[in-house]
């Protein structure tokens, strides 16, 4: 059996928190004994109230931040800080505006000392995938958000990671462009085959993009159940809409967050 691509074997994290008034520093932990695996090109989202740690497990798996118990494996190696195995996306592109969308795409491969020609052609490859071919040399505000979102996504992808790190992606864009970005990224990702670990708070968005979904409890957080999507073609959110099935799920992750129907 080959090892996860991101496994988590009973993380804990604590942070020491100032009091009241600036008082001594309390320690409040923030997720709790989650052991988590996810294989070689599978999408899996986690999902949990507001504050129970989602984005805590993602810095941690990106080796920003360091467990207090526990151990994160990237391809079974244990990590220990950053590394250039696992890319992270946030709400924000964070393009740099002074860079051409060919040149922000380069970006990370330039990082990594790679030759400007063999950058410039991966570049312009992952430009073209992401259906940005006609806008290499247009710069960040000059293109709608949507586009945006759709360079960061060439950018990462253009470093080849084995782990992609999600934290809400498409929050930032309106409905209509939310969906075609879904449809973009779940495409590049089944083409690719890419693992991924996706932050939401759409529940729709997570049964729609993922094999699985995990759900985290109130902090501490910590895994209190695994739903397997049962629905085929993850490449194709649309369809997966469609199905009589998304509502079951949605419903279902609905009473494990205790969520009102009318409040949703």
């Amino acid at each position: 059996m080959a090892a996860p691509r991101l496994e988590f074997r009973k993380v804990t994290r604590c942070f020491n928190v100032k009091g009241r008034g600036g008082g001594v520093a309390e320690p409040v932990v923030a997720v709790t004994d989650v052991s988590l695996a996810i294989g070689d090109g599978e999408v899996v989202s986690l999902i949990g109230p507001s504050g129970c740690g989602k984005s805590t497990l993602l810095t941690m798996a990106a080796g920003l931040d360091r467990p207090n118990a526990g151990e994160v494996f990237v391809d079974g190696h244990r990590v220990e800080g950053p590394n250039r195995q696992v890319a992270f996306m946030l709400q924000k592109d964070l393009l740099m505006p002074w860079r051409t969308i060919l040149g922000n795409i380069e970006l990370g491969l330039e990082i990594r000392g790679e030759p400007r020609e063999t950058r410039r052609a991966r570049a312009a490859d992952h430009l073209e995938r992401c259906r940005l071919g006609k806008f290499g040399h247009h710069y960040p505000h000059q293109l709608s958000g949507g586009m945006r979102q759709r360079a960061a996504l060439a950018r990462t992808l253009a470093v080849d990671p084995d782990v992609i790190l999600l934290d809400e992606p498409f929050s930032a864009v309106d409905a209509q462009t939310k969906m075609v970005l879904q449809s973009d990224f779940s495409r590049a990702f089944a083409q690719e085959r890419r693992t991924a670990l996706f932050i939401t708070h759409d529940l729709a968005e997570a049964v729609a993009l993922s094999d699985r979904v995990l759900v985290m409890s109130q902090r501490p957080g910590t895994i209190v159940r695994e739903i397997v999507v049962d629905i085929p073609d993850r490449a194709n959110p649309f369809a997966r809409r469609q199905s009589t099935r998304m509502t079951e799920y949605v419903r279902e992750l609905m009473a494990l967050l205790h969520i009102n129907e009318g409040d949703h």
